[in-house]
């Protein structure tokens, strides 16, 4: 049985998005023709209103088709996000298609910033939801209803819907429903074949900027965050930290976590990820030196804190962080 694809195309869409899937579902076909099965695999279909040619930000231009009527059966719907996700949410025909057509869809796909469209009309009201990291926030604040998570990969949002992180996720995540379909030796021909790993490790956590916490408005509160910020190696004992702070350790804890939004203890251990993984991209130092200078103590000790905060290892941050570098340097 082929299983009909629709991508939603619109101005402003993120090319790689749209094309990530695109080629995932394409490959899965073609590999699966080879193996004697031409009746399976994926009808993938690239649609936009009136069938408009669908502009991305980089200037691409894909030729689209025009919509299909919301009340056809399609096995999956793919919404990709973009720079101009939010001016799509906007166009009532766009909004309109996507929750008819989602209530004759065997499922629904968002991809990065997808979701707020996929949001916006109501398909992800009292559920868990991912989208790029940099947008989670406001879509939290804008979507209170939906339980954003920035970390995963890809979410089961629902029964019949799924979210996927930022851009490339929605490659990770058209595999695993390759694996949902057709089987997990389909889905890692596709993966070897776009030269991908079939379950990535950990979440985008490790991609993420760091995140910048408030400043305490009290000045003794924010000289201690300038002391763990300017030494993440040193002794940062909640009763050192109240000795700077001219208070008592439990007054301080509790006036810190007022005024900074996270405690002492899980301030202390942010900044010294964060110093940790900027030493991993930077240096070329070994992960017993980086943890010691760091405040880890043990590279053990680093090693649980960056699997529990990031989803990776050390060692593995280093290789993602050094992969992502060499593809910034040009040819």
């Amino acid at each position: 049985m082929t299983r009909s694809v629709v991508i939603l195309g619109y101005a402003g869409v993120q090319a790689l998005d749209l094309a990530g899937p695109f080629d995932v579902f394409s490959t899965a076909t073609l590999a699966l023709a080879g193996l004697g099965r031409s009746g399976d695999g994926y009808a993938v279909t690239l649609t936009a209103v009136d069938g408009r040619p669908v502009s991305t930000l980089t200037g691409l231009e894909f030729v689209a088709a025009p919509l299909p009527d919301p009340r056809t059966p399609i096995d999956t719907i793919v919404i990709p996000g973009g720079i101009g996700a939010d001016a799509a949410r906007a166009d009532p025909a766009v909004v309109d298609w996507i929750s008819i057509a989602a209530r004759h869809a065997r499922r629904v796909v968002s991809v990065c910033t997808g979701a707020f469209l996929a949001a916006q009309a109501g398909l992800l009201d009292g559920c868990t939801a991912t989208t790029h990291w940099s947008s989670a926030r406001r879509m939290a604040d804008e979507f209170p209803s939906v339980a954003v998570n920035p970390d995963p990969i890809f979410v089961r949002s629902s029964e019949r819907v799924w979210t996927a992180a930022g851009v490339t996720a929605g490659i990770d995540l058209a595999l695993s429903l390759v694996e949902d379909d057709y089987g997990t030796d389909i889905a890692q021909t596709v993966a070897r074949y776009l030269v991908l790993y079939l379950r990535r490790p950990g979440g985008q956590t490790q991609f993420a900027a760091p995140v910048w916490m408030p400043r305490a408005k009290r000045a003794p509160i924010r000289e201690v965050q300038e002391f763990i910020e300017v030494e993440p190696g040193g002794v940062h004992s909640i009763s050192e930290l109240a000795r700077r702070a001219a208070m008592s350790p439990r007054h301080f804890t509790r006036v810190f976590t007022d005024e900074v939004g996270e405690a002492p203890g899980a301030y202390v251990e942010r900044i010294r990820t964060d110093a940790a993984r900027r030493q991993l991209e930077e240096s070329d130092d070994t992960v017993t030196v980086i943890a010691a200078r760091c405040g880890f103590g043990t590279a053990e000790t680093m090693r649980r804190n960056f699997v529990r905060r990031l989803g990776v290892s050390p060692d593995q941050y280093r290789k993602t962080s050094a992969l992502a570098r060499n593809a910034d340097l040009p040819a």
